[in-house]
């Protein structure tokens, strides 16, 4: 494997995110999604977890699975939701056992009730348990627009500075304006860090999506979002949100942003043709 640190301080990364399925059609889909994906060499691609015990299974296996099976860089996600400090150090142990050299370490959202509420509170914590146990490229959460819970703008600045001094690199929520990631930069920057922040890139490809956006703390411009609901159908809506999204991501490269990472959520469709538009082939620099 290779450590994302060292690719990012090579060039620019592209890369996928996607989640273990849970039933075997599911499984069968994300096969598919990733022999489309895969010819199109992707620096990492990350496994997301959905938080608690019954996560660890999965992302575990799906990861090893990719760094076994697939010619693919993976990426495991961890949120300290739902865990004992014990149980998260078993699970970062495991990963290096397994070979997985990179990880996202992710604070996770509020238990549901009923379940362990968790040892640790805040990602800047697990990244400080990685770090303890050694060998892993950290990367931790940024949000454009402020992460929906934090007390004010300054508030999350100040947070992702933080868990970013300890970090190696940042993948942000959905991104729809380059000004609002340049912002988020530049916040960071006057705070003293300097680390790559990769935008995350989530094309609207249905009307639901955007309500799904606002709820994750990601805003969906209003002249985007009015063009998405004067669309006359499905396949409208998904040409319509592609496009505002390729025009999105050749904005943020010439702006110099340091990569673009896809939320695919296991379809490879826009991925592919946001790709194709930007004139993306294979990994480049």
């Amino acid at each position: 494997m290779t450590h994302i640190a060292a690719l990012l301080a090579e060039g620019r990364t592209y890369s996928f995110e996607l989640f273990p399925p849970k039933t075997a059609e599911g499984r069968r889909h994300l096969a598919r999604t990733l022999a489309d994906l895969q010819p199109l060499e992707p620096s990492f691609v990350s496994v997301t977890y959905r938080g608690g015990p019954s996560s660890r299974g999965p992302t575990h296996d799906l990861v090893a699975g990719l760094l076994e099976t697939t010619t693919l860089n993976p990426m495991a996600h961890l949120t300290c939701a739902g865990h004992t400090r014990l149980e998260l150090a078993d699970i970062l142990v495991g990963l290096r056992k397994a070979g997985i050299d990179n990880l996202m370490a992710l604070g996770g959202d509020p238990p549901a009730p009923g379940s362990p509420p968790g040892e640790l509170t805040h990602a800047i914590e697990l990244v400080e348990l990685a770090r303890a146990v050694g060998g892993f490229s950290v990367g931790v959460a940024a949000h454009p627009s402020v992460h929906p819970r934090a007390a004010s703008r300054e508030a999350d600045r100040a947070q992702t500075a933080a868990k970013l001094a300890l970090a190696d690199f940042a993948v942000t929520q959905s991104v729809f304006s380059v000004e609002e990631y340049l912002a988020l930069v530049d916040d960071l920057a006057a705070l003293g860090v300097d680390k790559p922040v990769l935008p995350g890139i989530m094309p609207i490809t249905a009307l639901s999506s955007i309500g799904r956006q606002r709820e994750l703390g990601a805003v969906v411009p209003g002249d985007l979002e009015a063009r998405l609901r004067v669309a006359r159908s499905d396949r409208d809506v998904a040409a319509v949100g592609v496009e505002a999204a390729t025009d999105c991501c050749r904005a943020l490269l010439d702006a110099g942003a340091p990569g673009l990472h896809f939320i695919t959520l296991n379809r490879s469709g826009a991925t592919r043709e946001i790709y194709s538009n930007l004139g993306l082939v294979a990994r480049a620099a």
